[in-house]
């Protein structure tokens, strides 16, 4: 073992002792509410440091980076413009999420559409927040493995392991004090790794030079991305757009006012976030002539960094990814405690569970890390339940007040049962298409096949107007009732 990578261990050890102290040291959890929505009592500021870092996670931090390295500024496209265009409309859609009143997107669906609509919105929204996690976990097991020379199941359970601790016994509370923490972390290693490759490159000049001595012309250009990536930008940002791990951290928030300062500046926080991770990815160029093993980041790290800067380095990327699977894990907790296990009756009762769905959902998703190794692949999986299946009614549910339960039970069971047809298509089952898997024309057709069946149903059978317009009144998404 080189010094790099006990100095790593050591930050590693001084850091979850660091989060273990921060976690113990708050205020305990005496609800549900306070578990899983801090008590709706957090200052915007830090909500939206832990809506930032619920994103910035293994892909954020590693693959866009990679990315950058074969397509050069195009590699924004991948995350960072799915990311922005869920924030922007996250900033529209703010306050109307906080004046229903629901804390999670299952019991506003009950009381907009049904109770058996609330929990098949549920079972999908728990199927996206265990593969979400599952990624990150494939991106900590890679991480780990290369950095510090451990096994990928090893790292996989190391990694895990540290989150599952903190985010068991803090909760919600536990989870945004934590991401404060690893956000300025990740930052201070993003802006090191990034001054440290662009210097080692040379400047922009030399990776011009370099790009346009390989033939890439269209590396420095901005657009580049967008014909390649479109299929991420639509199914990321529609599937980020109503992740119920955003939504929370809206239902917590102390005011509508609170909720809609979160988004704005979170929106503004990406933008230059994305832009040192796609120019450090395209620094490799210059550095490096093929892909390193364990990608760009880890490659700058390991080639150009004395042991203690890299130690650092390795502290926050290891929290990029913590950050984001603490929020996935507890997310998901949630949503099997609130919105699908209702036996509980005492708020004790209603507590113990929450932290044994913790670890359900935890172990859930080790398993899928340890069968499925590709953070895009598991990512695509997560995001296209949610996109083809949940994107239409919860969307639509907000303004049309002539779609009902029918209607939007059709539209949900449809889109699963596409999103699986075309999973078995990817694994290599020979079924009948006329689509690529993973491509713009999958996910539009998927996104049309669930609003024709939630417009067409609806309009066949009968309406629930009271519902509907009690529902549609209490978010006023359009603020016909004034700003309030």
């Amino acid at each position: 073992m080189n010094m790099l990578q006990i100095a790593s261990i050591a930050g590693l050890i001084a850091y979850f002792a660091v989060l273990l102290f921060a976690v113990t040291r708050e205020k305990k959890n005496h609800s549900v509410v306070d578990y899983f929505f801090a008590g709706r009592s957090l200052p915007f500021w830090a909500l939206s440091i832990t809506f930032v870092a619920s994103w910035w996670g293994a892909g954020s931090a590693i693959s866009t980076a990679d990315l950058a390295y074969s397509d050069g500024l195009g590699a924004f496209w991948y995350y960072g413009v799915p990311v922005l265009v869920a924030t922007f409309l996250m900033i529209l859609s703010a306050k109307a999420i906080r004046r229903v009143g629901y804390l999670t997107q299952g019991s506003m669906m009950e009381a907009r559409y049904s109770k058996s609509v609330a929990k098949l919105l549920s079972v999908m929204i728990l199927i996206f927040m265990t593969l979400n996690a599952a990624s990150q976990m494939v991106g900590i097991g890679t991480f780990f493995g290369t950095y510090l020379g451990l096994n990928y199941e090893i790292a996989i359970l190391v990694g895990t392991g540290i989150v599952l601790i903190y985010s068991m016994f803090g909760g919600f509370r536990g989870v945004v004090l934590t991401d404060i923490i690893q956000f300025c972390l990740l930052l201070i290693s993003a802006v090191v790794v990034f001054v440290v490759a662009l210097r080692q490159a040379g400047g922009f000049d030399m990776i011009t030079q370099t790009a346009a001595a390989l033939g890439k012309d269209d590396y420095l250009s901005p657009t580049a991305g967008a014909s390649k990536y479109m299929a991420y930008v639509i199914t990321f940002g529609c599937s980020w757009m109503i992740q119920a791990n955003v939504w929370q951290r809206i239902s917590a928030a102390r005011s509508n006012e609170d909720a809609r300062k979160m988004t704005v500046m979170s929106f503004f926080a990406y933008i230059p976030l994305y832009l040192i991770v796609v120019a450090t990815g395209m620094a490799g160029l210059v550095l490096f002539d093929d892909m390193p093993e364990g990608g760009i980041v880890t490659a700058v790290v390991v080639d150009y960094m004395s042991p203690v800067v890299g130690a650092l380095v390795f502290v926050g990327i290891a929290a990029a990814i913590m950050s984001t699977m603490d929020s996935l894990i507890n997310t998901g907790a949630m949503t099997l405690s609130l919105d699908l296990n209702t036996r509980q009756k005492t708020e004790q009762q209603k507590l113990n569970f929450s932290r044994i769905a913790t670890l359900l959902v935890t172990l859930v998703a080790i398993l899928i890390a340890l069968r499925i190794r590709s953070i895009l692949v598991v990512s695509w999986m997560a995001s296209d339940v949610i996109t083809t299946g949940v994107f239409v009614p919860l969307v639509l549910g907000f303004i049309w007040r002539r779609g009902n339960a029918k209607g939007a039970l059709t539209s949900m069971v449809l889109g699963l049962v596409y999103c699986w047809y075309n999973l078995l298509i990817s694994f290599g089952v020979a079924l009948p298409s006329f689509w690529e898997p993973q491509s713009a024309l999958q996910v539009v057709l998927g996104v049309a096949l669930s609003c024709v069946a939630y417009v067409g149903v609806s309009l066949c059978t009968a309406p629930d107007y009271e519902k509907a317009d009690h529902f549609i009144a209490m978010a006023d998404l359009f603020e016909k009732g004034g700003r309030r």
